[in-house]
């Protein structure tokens, strides 16, 4: 990670009532996490509630799910701040953007398409989910406090808050990068290193 600034961002989204149909109706980025790394330390974290703009009002299902009320989103900042405040973190500089998941920069990318803003970030975009599933050779996708729990540790506050899952992410990430190294194909022995000739031949001498 040296000298490259890398990005580990959750979104939570507004989602519609189960089995309800919304005409127009796309997912919202309602709260944001961010964390900065450079040189393996964590240069700035940034939380925030968002004001959705289309659908401001939030369902209960997406409420419920998601543990955040109505008056907590209505005091965030609009969606051109986070974006804004999304281009300042990043500096204009290439980075690694690192999620959990796909959704979080397609639903980012859309959100930016429909507002008319230029998405904020230049650099390379890694799904961790798919990385831990080649890496651990998994079926299917794991859930991202489930992987940090198969490594023996627990999540960084609570799940599904945006900050919080961005912290995990990185943890994860750091965790995957150590045992990658770890596994890394030392260089192979030869015969002479795993026989020591002058033992064999005082033996037959």
């Amino acid at each position: 990670m040296d000298t490259h600034q890398f990005l580990f961002i959750d979104f939570e989204f507004t989602m519609p009532e189960r089995g309800t149909r919304i005409k127009g109706f796309y997912p919202e980025i309602i709260e944001a996490g961010i964390v900065s790394v450079e040189n393996h330390r964590v240069l700035h974290e940034f939380s925030s509630f968002v004001i959705p703009e289309r659908f401001p009002q939030l369902s209960n299902r997406c409420k419920s799910f998601l543990h955040i009320k109505q008056n907590q989103v209505d005091k965030g900042i609009s969606f051109y701040e986070l974006v804004e405040k999304m281009s300042e973190i990043n500096e204009g500089k290439p980075c690694t953007i690192v999620t959990w998941g796909n959704m979080d920069m397609k639903v980012l990318r859309n959100n930016c398409t429909l507002a008319g803003v230029p998405f904020p970030f230049k650099g390379n975009e890694l799904d961790l989910s798919m990385e831990y599933k080649r890496f651990f050779g998994d079926q299917n996708q794991t859930g991202l406090w489930k992987a940090v729990q198969e490594y023996g540790r627990e999540g960084t506050g609570k799940h599904h808050r945006a900050l919080d899952d961005a912290l995990t992410t990185y943890k994860i990430f750091k965790l995957v990068e150590k045992d990658k190294k770890y596994l890394q194909k030392a260089k192979p022995t030869t015969i002479g290193d795993r026989v020591d000739f002058s033992k064999l031949f005082n033996h037959y001498a």
